[in-house]
């Protein structure tokens, strides 16, 4: 299993995100646009985090302050943070 990240003002609820070290390996999102949600995690798959959140972190959507892409840029981080813990 990998690092649970609850989303916040977006329509995902929940970003799973597996690293091997700072390399995003897998991604799942629940809940969210299924075709976004199904195109994000095989763009970043091999991405370090730092390449995430150049590519899509910051992202809006929708007159929001973030996006679904940005949540993941977020989730990243802090699964990576979490595992030098």
């Amino acid at each position: 299993m990998g690092y649970l990240y609850k989303t916040h003002g977006t329509c995902s609820t929940l970003i799973e995100v597996e690293l091997d070290g700072n390399i995003v390996k897998n991604v799942v999102f629940t809940g969210g646009c299924n075709g976004n949600l199904q195109a994000i995690p095989r763009l970043v798959s091999g991405l370090t985090i730092e390449e995430v959140e150049q590519k899509i972190g910051g992202i809006s959507c929708g007159g929001r302050p973030t996006s679904c892409g940005d949540q993941l840029a977020k989730a990243c981080r802090e699964a990576y943070e979490a595992s030098k813990k």
